[in-house]
């Protein structure tokens, strides 16, 4: 590793603009997609921010580690589905949640009482047509301008790059599950 001298000077320019919610997109093969929403969520309500998040594969009765924790905290997060759709019975029916998940997700960003609202692992039903592209970008182009919409999952389709604000690639460089250590709690839920 190399040893570098600290900066001095600031070697950026100062952003000039107004403040306003933003779109923001966590996508990629590697791990921390939905850590990174989840962090901002808590960064946002330590501010006193409004915030909700919709998770679009978990079941509604889930309890997971976030799931503890927001409850703890008094932050509304939601499942809205019925699980990864290899673990589904009836596509119909995970179709059916996904839509019926995104109406509560649209009504929400448009209503404009959040500060933020987290669309975790939305990128799978948009991928599987459960949910339309054209429908999502439409809610995100037309939201209160104060709403910032954090949207997580693999393969972020282009028009959604294009529309972000902020777009963070998380790659893969190595993974534990590759030397066949499994999922852990607290780790991977």
């Amino acid at each position: 590793m190399d040893i570098e001298t600290p900066p001095v000077l600031r070697d950026t320019p100062k952003a000039q603009g107004d403040r306003r919610g933003l779109v923001m997109v966590h996508t990629g093969n590697g791990k921390g997609k939905s850590t990174a929403a989840f962090g901002l969520a808590v960064r946002a309500h330590g501010r006193g921010k409004k915030v909700k998040i919709y998770q679009f594969m978990k079941v509604p009765s889930a309890r997971f580690g976030e799931h503890r924790l927001f409850e703890q905290l008094g932050i509304p997060i939601e499942g809205l589905g019925d699980g990864f759709s290899w673990k589904s019975r009836d596509l119909a029916h995970s179709a059916e949640l996904a839509q019926a998940g995104w109406s509560k997700a649209e009504a929400a960003i448009r209503a404009g009482e959040h500060f933020m609202v987290v669309l975790d692992e939305i990128m799978y039903p948009l991928r599987y047509g459960w949910i339309t592209l054209e429908t999502v970008l439409t809610c995100l182009r037309e939201r209160p301008s104060s709403v910032t919409v954090v949207l997580t999952g693999r393969n972020a389709p282009a028009e959604l790059i294009e529309l972000a604000d902020t777009v963070t690639e998380m790659t893969l460089i190595k993974h534990h599950f590759n030397a066949g250590v499994p999922a852990q709690r607290g780790i991977e839920d």
